[in-house]
């Protein structure tokens, strides 16, 4: 039986994880620009408010399709399913706050 977990699946994990948070300033950035709000005021608003902080952060894990694509067009498959991991591990947090506005 092949080994699940290695090094590449690791760094697929790491890519899958820390991508949508490196973009979140420049998600912000457009948005400020496409809004017409000054960059601190909403990005003050990403930090102290969880609904605007699960948003931002769902509009970075579109960036995480890039990464999953090129190593799918390069088959690296370990890599590949380390993103898809990476990208369920914001599924909780997601959940519980869009769940907490029902309740």
């Amino acid at each position: 039986m092949k080994n699940n977990f290695n090094s590449s699946f690791f760094i697929g994990l790491a890519l899958g994880v820390f991508s949508p948070l490196l973009l979140l300033p420049l998600i912000v950035f457009i948005l400020s620009q496409a809004y017409g709000q000054s960059f601190s005021y909403l990005w003050n608003q990403a930090i102290n408010l969880q609904e605007f902080l699960s948003r931002y952060l769902a509009l970075g894990l579109i960036g995480n399709l890039g990464w999953f694509y090129f190593f799918l067009n390069r088959e690296r498959y370990f890599h590949t399913r380390g993103i898809i991991f990476g990208m369920l591990l914001y599924a909780p947090y997601m959940i519980y706050v869009n769940l907490g506005k029902i309740f």
